[in-house]
């Protein structure tokens, strides 16, 4: 499945779709990142697996991400995540399920991701 609101290419395979939680894997081809967006009541547990990737939150430095890093999204964090410009990214998401929870799209990444070049 081809995930929206992103760059240019990036594919989400889910792994389990439960009551408790939603684990999927999602790739990103490389220069491939999403746009800033919140997790409303949910949070999100990024593990990389593999490439090399970028995490950042709204008003914070963005952190690289190699195989075996893991980031901790609190519900309610303005963040984006993706592939460095020059390698393909994958990571596995797990998020909680929570009634009500949704996700909100927002602007596109520009100079934050353009200054990682």
């Amino acid at each position: 499945m081809r995930l929206g609101i992103t760059t240019s290419e990036s594919y989400l395979a889910p792994l389990v779709s439960g009551k408790e939680v939603n684990v999927s894997n999602v790739t990103f081809e490389a220069g491939c990142r999403n746009n800033w967006h919140i997790h409303h009541k949910a949070c999100q547990i990024l593990i990389a697996v593999g490439g090399r990737g970028y995490y950042q939150e709204w008003g914070k430095e963005p952190v690289e991400l190699n195989p075996g890093d893991v980031v901790y999204v609190a519900p309610e964090t303005k963040h984006w995540h993706g592939a460095a410009p020059d390698s393909d990214f994958t990571h596995i998401a797990i998020m909680n399920a929570v009634d009500g929870a949704s996700n909100e799209w927002l602007e596109p990444v520009g100079a934050e991701y353009d200054a990682l070049r």
